[in-house]
């Protein structure tokens, strides 16, 4: 029967009956489980230096993993995780917000999870490991290993590009140190670097686009001649003056570093190494990762570690660009860390393969090692059996369908963090919020 009065709504809405709201339940009693979590990420929000006890009171530790976990699994801007926060029920009752509790503004979300560190998201994923471990879903007597590329988020590189970045950072550095009232004075050259870059682009010959990159390192070497006299007319006894003064400093040494490699490779004809070359003068760190001679990616290599269960036991974010073969022996070191004993099977992909790696893995109790690929093994030396093998490298192919979904689902292509710690903290917080989902859906199985 329908009516016009509308019945008063109840104080504490009831559960939603839809297979998300499910899953964030089962999510959130494993992290209830393991109060171990929360104390762990207090420790990054509470400095030693600060007293818990004073202070507005702020999020706990719960609550910011958990912001975090909702985050990565919707692919959220921290604009609209604050507005999920605030209209949907069940985002609310996940995250432990009271009905009358304003959501947390963008900014503060932003300023916690940020605060989380790359090892706290790696205790994290070791606690759900061994919570998987403990209700039997992943032993860690079989595993698989292979490694994929997250790039960071920057544009494709050229020396052109970056040689006008370094001039319209500095430029806009100066502008605003004048504007807090500091004796900074520079003359404008953002307007010719463009040109410049512009000319680079369109020259047709090389002795035209030589021409045009001389005039753009002109000017380059010019604004970084202003940077330097600006660093050293700041006060740096004033706090904000030092501030300024260091990422003054920051990207002149990067955009010096822009200009001797852009020399070298126009003028000089030099093929620049891997190791020397700047991609990015915002993201330094990044790395140039070729794979097999056909993509070239800029980012940094991950080494994942999984178990049957699809459970992600193990990342490690490279530094460079390493073989496949030279990092064997520190997987099984990690996984016997990580469970006190070396798998029983593993099975990697035939990059992996060598005779050394395969006596190191026999070395550390490995019974079965599986590379795809023998490059010069016998089968009967890795395994006890052909059947044994191709049960293994068909249980290999299932890590690729885990980098996918991780890819996919969670972000873990293309790093939107900035630096190379919060790269390395949104890599975990990827493999963290993936590994929560596949313990809630085996839990509610």
């Amino acid at each position: 029967m329908r009516r016009n009065r509308q019945h008063q709504l109840p104080l504490q809405p009831n559960g939603i009956d839809h297979p998300h709201a499910k899953e964030l339940e089962a999510i959130s009693l494993i992290l209830d489980s393991k109060p171990m979590i929360a104390d762990r990420a207090l420790q990054d929000l509470v400095p030693e230096s600060v007293d818990p006890c004073r202070g507005a009171p702020g999020l706990t530790g719960d609550q910011v993993v958990r912001a975090a976990v909702v985050k990565q699994m919707n692919q959220f801007s921290y604009q609209e995780l604050t507005f999920h926060l605030q209209d949907s029920v069940t985002y609310r009752r996940f995250c432990r917000l009271g009905l009358g509790d304003t959501a947390p503004a963008a900014s503060t979300l932003q300023e916690n999870i940020k605060r989380l560190t790359p090892t706290t998201w790696e205790t994290i994923n070791r606690e759900l490991v061994g919570y998987a471990r403990d209700v039997g879903l992943e032993r860690g007597d079989k595993l698989r290993t292979d490694c994929t590329v997250t790039e960071t988020n920057i544009h494709k590189p050229d020396d052109a590009g970056q040689l006008w970045d370094t001039v319209r950072v500095l430029s806009r550095l100066m502008r605003q140190a004048q504007e807090a009232g500091f004796n900074v004075t520079f003359s404008r050259r953002t307007l010719r670097a463009k040109r410049r870059r512009m000319d680079v682009l369109n020259a047709k010959k090389k002795g035209e686009r030589r021409r045009a990159y001389r005039a753009l390192i002109k000017v380059t070497e010019e604004v970084l001649g202003f940077a330097v006299r600006a660093v050293d007319a700041l006060p740096l006894t004033h706090p904000i003056a030092c501030a300024f003064a260091a990422e003054l400093g920051h990207f002149v040494d990067l955009g010096r570093r822009v200009v001797d490699q852009t020399r070298r490779r126009v003028f000089k004809g030099e093929k620049v190494p891997a190791k020397d070359k700047v991609v990015s003068i915002f993201e330094p760190h990044t790395d140039i990762i070729i794979k097999d001679r056909r993509d070239v990616l800029y980012g940094h290599k991950l080494c994942l570690t999984v178990g049957v269960s699809s459970l992600v036991v193990d990342l490690v974010i490279e530094d460079g660009n390493p073989a496949d073969s030279t990092l064997v022996e520190r997987t099984v070191d990690r996984v016997v860390d990580l469970y006190g004993r070396a798998p029983r099977q593993m099975a990697l992909d035939g990059g992996f393969a060598s005779k050394a790696n395969l006596r190191a893995a026999k070395a550390r109790g490995v019974k079965d090692v599986c590379f795809t690929k023998g490059r010069g093994l016998a089968v009967t030396d890795m395994v006890k059996s052909s059947w044994v093998y191709k049960r293994l490298r068909r249980f290999r192919a299932g890590v690729e369908g885990v980098i996918s979904f991780l890819k996919r689902g969670f972000g873990l292509g293309r790093c939107t963090w900035r630096g190379e710690q919060g790269f390395k903290s949104y890599a975990w917080a990827s493999v963290v919020t993936c590994n929560l989902l596949f313990l809630a859906r085996h839990l509610l199985e």
